[in-house]
């Protein structure tokens, strides 16, 4: 089967649920969550199991999700570029970009060209790894290293301070001696980890050029293959995949094949302290269903009927984050999610893998000021009063989106402003204002629009390594006003 044929078909048979009903065990107050079973002969009426299966979903929904982008994007045979756009590797192989991700990809919701992207999926207890890092001077950078939950550990970037060197990313179970060249351990709490490398580009030819070295000395390897030597590697010259057309974002949750893969994941994935109790209804559920095709039967039309009235309005920037002002939402807790399930699902659904906030902070609206949904037949105007741009140690942009928070190719492959650009047009008072629309407001401020897609579209500021007043929700995005 070829690369892209399984990217396309995520199956119900990448993880396959084991026999046991309970595989985690957690001792409280002398007894045993595991050994908790289904009373002998109960029956469970399906209001129970819809109950139980819709909760499950929800909570489980990211869960399953990143352990089917692992399944599916780490079937690359050596590190190379899926169509072409879209990094992809082997498991514990890393495969950076050199540039901005293109406009055409279907992979991931919500990507910016403010950076140059990498991807790094791994199985620590299979193998731990390591990440090498560069000195990429005074350029703003960050490596989210996120566990199955799409919480992030570790801190690795510019606002941190990160030393260049080898940093080596073990599973919770490890208990191996470190090697000597290591410049730190990090140890997320599941076998499971995404490393996604995020680093500043200018929107320039220059700045293109100057990335390429410092990008070719970033790398995820085994352990096994550590020497303590920098690998180079040129990321322009990786292989090119083959991928299947898709209208929207990749499905990476099948609904009918969630429960059969829910027991599989959970046994990778250990509860939280405090979530035992809900693992256990779970558990009981799943051992049921096992028995009874009756129950099975329930809990897959459950999972058909939560995705789409549970899972799909999440997509809407109004069920995301908290109000920020002039319509728009902030994003709350990403990356730290905890007991969190709402945030963490809703961002799953509609922008998986954000950093936290202190790295960035998200703010998004799919409509004006006023309310109303944005519309590419309209021109807008986004006016930050002088002072007032997103006060960042690192970078700002706005970013626009067609309705399946992609991006749609236009004529100046352009597709986000902000610090990236060094000719955008202030007015006389010091304000800066933005344009989306169908065509620019007049061939002089053609530098401050963004092409609009057909249809609805939304609108996403990202500001990276905020200070005080995007820390405390103090600042607030601009005023989206309609001109036409």
């Amino acid at each position: 089967m070829t690369l892209s044929m399984i990217i396309g078909l995520i199956s119900c048979n990448q993880i396959q649920p084991k026999d046991e009903a309970l595989t985690n065990s957690s001792e409280k107050e002398n007894f045993k969550v595991n050994e908790i079973a289904l009373a002998e002969g109960a029956i469970m009426h399906p209001e129970y199991v819809k109950t139980i299966a819709r909760m499950a979903y929800v909570w489980g929904w990211p869960i399953v999700n990143s352990h089917n982008r692992r399944a599916g994007i780490t079937q690359a045979p050596e590190p190379g570029k899926l169509g072409g756009v879209i990094p992809v590797a082997p498991r514990g192989y890393l495969s950076m970009l050199n540039d901005y991700v293109k406009p055409n990809q279907s992979f991931v919701a919500c990507p910016n060209q403010d950076v140059v992207y990498g991807t790094a999926f791994c199985s620590l207890d299979e193998e731990p790894v390591v990440l090498q890092l560069p000195d990429f001077g005074d350029r703003f950078w960050v490596v989210a290293l996120y566990d199955a939950r799409t919480d992030q550990f570790g801190e690795l970037g510019k606002a941190y301070g990160t030393k260049p060197g080898f940093y080596l990313l073990v599973g919770p179970n490890w208990d191996g001696k470190t090697p000597e060249g290591i410049t730190a351990v990090m140890q997320p709490s599941t076998e499971f980890c995404f490393a996604g490398p995020r680093i500043f580009l200018n929107d320039n030819d220059e700045d293109r050029e100057a990335i390429k070295p410092i990008v070719n000395q970033i790398n995820v390897y085994p352990l096994t293959e550590f020497d303590g030597k920098i690998k180079i590697k040129d990321w322009n010259e990786t292989p090119e995949y083959p991928a299947p057309e898709v209208e929207g974002e990749r499905s990476w949750v099948v609904p009918k094949a969630f429960f059969a893969q829910l027991g599989g994941v959970m046994d990778l994935v250990p509860p939280m302290p405090g979530e035992e109790a809900l693992y256990a209804s779970i558990r009981q559920v799943l051992a049921a269903a096992e028995k009874d095709p009756a129950i099975k039967e329930i809990l897959v039309e459950a999972a058909i009927a939560t995705e789409k009235e549970v899972i799909a309005p999440l997509f809407l920037w109004k069920h995301n984050g908290v109000p920020a002002g002039n319509g728009w939402n902030r994003s709350v807790n990403n990356a730290i999610w905890g007991f969190d399930y709402f945030m963490r699902t809703a961002c799953a659904k509609s922008n998986m893998f954000e950093n936290r906030s202190n790295e960035t902070q998200y703010y998004y609206t799919d409509n004006d000021t006023k309310g109303e949904q944005m519309a590419g037949n309209n021109i807008y105007t986004i006016t930050f009063p002088k002072g007032q741009l997103p006060p960042v140690n690192g970078f700002w942009s706005l970013t626009i989106y067609n309705k399946h928070h992609l991006f749609e190719v236009n004529e100046l492959n352009r597709y986000s402003l902000g610090t990236k650009n060094k000719d955008l047009q202030f007015n006389e008072d010091g304000s800066l204002t933005l344009y989306a629309g169908p065509k620019a407001p007049s061939v002089e401020l053609e530098s401050n629009w963004l092409p609009a897609p057909e249809g609805v579209f939304s609108l996403y500021i990202r500001a990276y390594w905020g200070k005080e007043a995007i820390l405390d929700g103090t600042w607030q995005p601009p005023v989206i006003k309609i001109i036409k």
